[in-house]
């Protein structure tokens, strides 16, 4: 019996009809068939929500990883000026400034792009 047909069946008062003790067996065993179906839906959702966040949980350690060895390489690549500068920026809250960077970075790119291929 579905969660629907259940609630149709409340709703309509079919179990009211007959009130021996046979009918409340009856409805007593509906009413658990119809918690099981829920529980059984409800433990269906669960699982799969489980395992969507699972993924999520794994994709986003596999992209943490990636950031981390990004951030290795580029504190390697910096010259002491500017991690200097980017750690007074971090401390006084103010966001990097392009303009500033692309100067200070323009001198370490080429030096780091003619060492990237001799690696």
């Amino acid at each position: 019996m579905s969660q629907y047909t259940f609630c149709w069946w409340l709703h309509t008062g079919k179990h009211s009809e007959n009130s021996s003790g046979a009918s409340v067996v009856a409805i007593d065993n509906k009413i658990e068939q119809a918690m099981d179906l829920v529980k059984s839906h409800l433990m269906y959702a669960v699982r799969e929500e489980v395992e969507v966040l699972k993924e999520q949980i794994k994709e986003l350690i596999e992209k943490n990883s990636q950031l981390e060895q990004e951030n290795t390489l580029l504190k390697t690549l910096a010259s002491p000026e500017q991690l200097a500068q980017f750690q007074a920026q971090l401390q006084t809250g103010s966001p990097p400034s392009s303009q500033t960077q692309g100067t200070t970075q323009q001198p370490a790119q080429p030096a780091s792009q003619g060492s990237g291929p001799s690696a």
